[in-house]
C-alpha cells in the first residue's frame, strides 16, 4: 500500500514559509528560496546570540575604565585591586554600580587603590 505524504511536505512548507513573512522578493513565497534564507537568517541569529555577549562585555569594561580613570586609576590596576583583595564582582554589576551608586563604588575604587601593585617603569 502507497503512503502519499502530500500534508505532512505541505505542513513543513507553510511553517518555512511562515517563518520569512516580511522577506523582500521570492524569498517569502518560494519555498526553496525560503528555506536557504531561513537557514541563514539562523546561522547569522546563532552568531548574533554570541556577539552579543562580547559587545555587552566590552560596553561594560569601557564604562568602568571611564569611571576608575575619574578617580586616578586605571581599569586593569583596578582590577588586579579588587583581585588581591578577594572582592568578586562581575563587570556588569561593577558598572551598575559606577553609573548608579558612585558612592559604594569609590569605596571600592579606595580598597582597589590600596591592594593594586604599583606601575613598574623601564628606563
Amino acid at each position: 500500500m502507497r503512503v502519499k505524504g502530500g500534508t505532512t511536505t505541505h505542513a513543513r512548507h507553510k511553517k518555512i514559509l511562515k517563518s520569512m513573512k516580511g522577506a523582500i522578493g521570492k524569498q517569502k513565497n518560494v519555498f526553496r528560496v525560503a528555506k536557504q534564507a531561513n537557514m541563514k537568517a539562523g546561522k547569522h541569529a546563532y552568531i548574533g546570540r554570541k556577539l552579543k555577549k562580547r559587545t555587552y562585555r566590552a560596553l561594560w569594561i569601557q564604562r568602568l575604565n571611564a569611571a576608575v580613570r575619574a578617580a586616578g586609576l586605571t581599569y586593569s590596576r583596578f582590577i588586579d585591586g579588587l583581585t588581591k583583595s578577594k572582592i568578586a564582582v562581575n563587570r556588569k554589576n561593577l558598572s551598575e554600580l559606577a553609573i548608579k551608586e558612585p558612592n559604594t563604588f569609590a569605596k571600592l575604587v579606595e580598597v582597589a587603590k590600596a591592594k593594586a601593585s604599583s606601575p613598574v617603569r623601564k628606563n
